[in-house]
């Protein structure tokens, strides 16, 4: 049944609650924290919300210990040896591919209370070493003799193809950090926050957002990937431990419990050419239905400044719309987990906050890929 005036229909899926944990930088307050020991207390936090028992727990992780951590995770929550778990790779979309994974079992009828986002801990994920002794970083993004570039490397290429200076990356950059310390000093995060026992005592606060980053100060900064490169430390995202998931029910449920919620307008899921990594969120952007012409607000992650902004310019989105309280550059870029705090951040902002009715959320992931989402309030 299509609810009037709303665009959605009984089984449209609806977020009713979102948290996450700070974001901590690794080797920082979150380094003695497992993925399932980031990812438990907030699920914890979120498992009230749905009013009822927990269908299934799905959690993005990219370089977690294996044995579906989202499981442990939910037991470590104490949700029940009942309540099953599913992780999700599909490498810095994980976050967000698991929330549509939810989706889609509540628009299949498969269940109506979901727990889904993600979790990362790059400070205590294991060493990786291939048959022959040999330790690697990441895997591969494409098959062998294919172009694969590493991160950094393709997010240069991907910014001089765009025709984007590195004045305008660094400004980008300091705009994300001064966003996000205004948004902590105004407490915009306090409500979506799960403080966690890190190193040193409770932490309460994203680590990672950084006062006084002009622009100015920002251009000292060196290449940090290719010789003449335009992509620093400074304007690129962190590597970072944190987790954040989202309480997932069909709007008929919503109803029943009687409260306001963010609901899946639609959602598209597209590649492109590996070499190309970076710009996956375009086509996803691109065939994503009944975008909103003016979004109220868009979260993109920002994992390079000029990967950001090149994605924002093929779609012909306002780059000052994006991230209004900060990106990854600021907040720190989990990859497990990020995708799952675009929808944390928009659920806060728009449902919470009330800043808006409608929004945006999408990255770009490695080898190609990229997710994008459609989200409107519902009351």
């Amino acid at each position: 049944m299509t609810v009037p005036g709303s665009g959605t229909t009984d089984d449209t899926p609806v977020v009713i609650a979102a948290r996450r944990t700070p974001i901590g930088t690794a080797g920082g307050a979150l380094r003695a924290m497992t993925v399932d020991a980031l990812a438990a207390p907030v699920l914890a936090a979120l498992a009230g919300a749905l009013g009822g028992p927990v269908d299934d727990v799905l959690l993005g992780n990219v370089f977690g210990p294996g044995g579906n951590p989202a499981r442990v995770a939910a037991l470590a929550a104490g949700l029940g040896d009942e309540v099953p778990g599913m992780t999700v790779d599909r490498q810095c979309a994980s976050g967000l591919a698991a929330i549509l994974t939810a989706a889609a079992g509540i628009r299949a009828g498969d269940g109506i209370g979901y727990l889904a986002g993600g979790a990362e801990s790059p400070s205590t994920a294991p060493t990786r070493t291939w048959a022959d002794g040999t330790v690697y970083t990441r895997a591969p993004f494409a098959p062998a003799g294919d172009p694969d570039p590493d991160m950094g490397p393709a997010a240069d290429d991907v910014a001089t193809r765009a025709g984007l200076t590195r004045t305008r990356l660094d400004a980008f950059a300091a705009r994300s950090h001064a966003r996000a310390v205004d948004a902590q000093r105004a407490g915009r995060f306090d409500d979506e926050l799960v403080p966690v026992d890190g190193v040193g005592g409770l932490l309460t606060a994203d680590e990672r957002p950084r006062d006084r980053f002009t622009a100015d100060r920002l251009a000292r900064f060196r290449p940090a990937f290719t010789p003449d490169g335009v992509h620093t430390a400074a304007n690129s995202c962190g590597v970072n431990d944190g987790a954040a998931a989202v309480a997932l029910v069909p709007e008929w449920r919503r109803r029943e419990l009687g409260v306001p919620g963010l609901a899946l307008v639609s959602a598209a899921t597209r590649g492109c050419p590996p070499a190309d990594l970076g710009l996956g969120a375009v086509p996803a952007l691109a065939t994503l239905r009944d975008r909103p012409m003016a979004p109220d607000a868009v979260e993109f992650t920002e994992a390079f400044a000029g990967q950001a902004l090149a994605c924002l310019d093929a779609a012909g989105i306002d780059e000052h719309l994006a991230g209004p309280d900060g990106g990854a550059i600021a907040l720190g870029h989990p990859w497990g987990a990020s995708g799952a705090v675009l929808v944390v951040r928009l659920f806060h902002r728009l449902v919470v906050q009330g800043r808006g009715e409608t929004g945006i959320a999408a990255l770009s992931s490695g080898g190609g890929l990229g997710v994008a989402t459609s989200w409107r309030v519902v009351r």
